[in-house]
C-alpha cells in the first residue's frame, strides 16, 4: 500500500568495465536547476513489451524502497496501487469532469493503457522528490513538489508486468508529472528507451546538454533533427505529421497533413490498411531476394535467417519517414526488423485496420535505442535515428548514485 508516492528518482550505480560510479552531490540554486532524471526498463513476457520508470515510494528502516511506474506519454493522471474499493471498467473513459479542475476529489476515471478499460482512482495531493542531473551524472536528490496524483484497486495491475506498480503520465493533461513541475525547468521530455531487459535507459525532464558514454564529450542533443509537434482534440498525447513513407526511393505518399501519434504504450507501429498495404508492398518489391518465410501473427511479412544451416544476412533497407520541415526519421533494420525465433524475423510494422484513427501509431520498437524528445515548450519533436552505428546505446549514461538525499 502507497501512503505517499514521493517520486524520487532512484538511480543505481551503473558500472561497466570501462568506468566506475562515482557518487557527487550538487544543491541547485534558483538560476540553475539541472534535470529531473530516472532509470527505465523493459518489460517483456507480458501482453506487450512496456517499459517503466523507476521511482521511489516509501521509506522503510532508513532505506528507500522503489517500484516502477509504466511510461505512458497519453495518460491524464499519474496513478499507482493501494487499497480501495473502485469500479473497473472495460469501456472506454468518458470524459470526466473531476479530472479537468485542480482540486483532488474522488474518484476520477483514467484509462488502464494496457487493457484500453477504463478505472477510477481516487485523487490526492502526494510528495514528489527527484533526482538532478547535470547530463552526465547524477548530482543529488531534492524535494520538487506537492503535486495530485491518484491510487487505483490492485485488481487494476493485473495485466500489468510483474512489479510495475503504476503508471507515470508524461502528457499534455493538466494532471500530467510534466505540467505539474514546469514552473522552475521547461517542459521538455527526453526518452532513450532500451532495446533489451537486461540494461537500463533514461528519461530526462528539462533542458540540458546530455552524453552517453563512450563519447562523453558529444552532447546527444546536438545530433538531434526536429519536427513540429502537434495536439490532438480527443487525446493528451504527442503527434507529428508525416508527409511520405520513402524505401529504397520508393515513396508512399500520404494524405495533406497525416497525423503520426507517438506512443510509449502500443510496442510496434501500426499503419491505417491502405498505408500498411502500400508499405509492405514496397518492402516485399525490395527484399525480393531475401527467402519468405510463413507470417507470425501479429506480423504478416516475414523472412528466414537461416537456410540449410546457414545463416542469412538480413541486408533490408531502411525505412524513412519523410516528415514536415523536410527533415527524414531514418529507421534502419535495428527498429525495422524483429528477430522471433534464431529462423524468422518479421517487418516490425501492423496493420492497424481500415478505420485506423490515428492513421499511424508509432510504437516503441521503433523508439529502441533512439533518442526522442517531447519539446513541449517550443512545440517540436527531436530524435536522432538508431544511437547503435554511433557506438553507443541508451544505456550508455554515466549513472552514478548520489550519497545523500533531501
Amino acid at each position: 500500500m502507497f501512503h505517499l508516492i514521493q517520486l524520487i528518482v532512484m538511480v543505481l550505480a551503473f558500472i561497466s568495465h570501462d568506468h566506475e560510479a562515482v557518487a557527487t552531490l550538487w544543491q541547485p540554486t534558483l538560476e540553475s536547476y539541472p534535470p529531473l532524471i530516472a532509470p527505465i526498463t523493459k518489460h517483456t513476457g507480458a501482453a506487450q513489451d512496456l517499459y517503466s520508470v523507476e521511482i521511489m515510494t516509501d521509506w522503510v528502516n532508513g532505506q528507500y524502497v522503489h517500484s516502477d511506474f509504466l511510461i505512458d506519454t497519453d495518460a491524464r493522471l499519474v496513478w499507482h496501487e493501494c487499497i480501495v474499493q473502485l469500479p473497473i471498467s472495460t469501456e472506454k473513459c468518458p470524459i470526466d469532469t473531476l479530472c479537468n479542475t485542480y482540486v483532488p476529489s474522488p474518484p476520477c476515471n483514467v484509462e488502464n493503457p494496457v487493457t484500453g478499460g477504463c478505472l477510477q482512482v481516487k485523487t490526492s495531493y502526494d510528495e514528489f522528490t527527484v533526482n538532478l542531473s547535470n547530463g552526465r551524472h547524477i548530482l543529488a536528490g531534492v524535494h520538487d513538489a506537492s503535486l495530485i496524483a491518484g491510487c487505483a484497486p490492485s485488481s487494476a495491475l493485473v495485466s500489468f508486468p510483474k512489479n510495475v506498480t503504476g503508471v507515470m503520465a508524461l502528457s499534455r493533461s493538466p494532471y500530467a508529472y510534466p505540467a505539474q513541475v514546469t514552473g522552475i525547468r521547461k517542459n521538455i521530455l527526453a526518452l532513450c528507451l532500451p532495446s533489451t531487459t537486461s540494461a537500463r535507459g533514461v528519461l530526462l525532464f528539462g533542458e540540458s546538454p546530455f552524453y552517453l558514454l563512450p563519447h562523453s564529450d558529444v552532447d546527444v542533443t546536438s545530433l538531434l533533427s526536429y519536427t513540429p509537434l502537434y495536439t490532438h482534440p480527443e487525446s493528451f498525447g504527442y503527434f507529428i505529421v508525416v508527409n511520405a513513407i520513402v524505401i529504397k526511393k520508393r515513396s508512399t505518399g500520404l494524405p495533406m497533413n497525416t497525423k503520426a501519434k507517438l506512443s510509449t504504450i502500443d510496442p510496434y507501429t501500426t499503419l491505417r490498411t491502405d498505408i500498411y498495404n502500400r508499405v509492405v508492398q514496397s518492402f516485399t518489391k525490395v527484399t525480393k531476394q531475401i527467402p519468405g518465410a510463413m507470417p507470425v501473427p501479429p506480423f504478416s511479412l516475414c523472412f528466414r535467417t537461416f537456410t540449410n544451416g546457414t545463416k542469412i544476412g538480413l541486408k533490408v533497407p531502411d525505412i524513412n519517414l519523410s516528415l514536415e520541415g523536410g527533415k527524414n526519421w531514418t529507421i534502419s533494420t535495428l527498429n525495422s526488423i524483429k528477430q522471433i525465433t534464431k529462423d524468422v524475423a518479421c517487418l516490425a510494422f501492423l496493420d492497424g485496420g481500415a478505420k485506423s484513427e490515428p492513421a499511424i501509431v508509432i510504437g516503441t520498437f521503433q523508439f529502441q535505442d533512439n533518442f526522442i524528445v517531447f519539446d513541449a515548450e517550443n512545440a517540436r519533436f527531436g530524435f536522432s535515428s538508431s544511437l547503435l552505428p554511433k557506438k553507443t546505446s541508451c544505456s550508455n549514461f554515466n549513472f552514478t548514485q548520489t550519497s545523500d538525499m533531501y
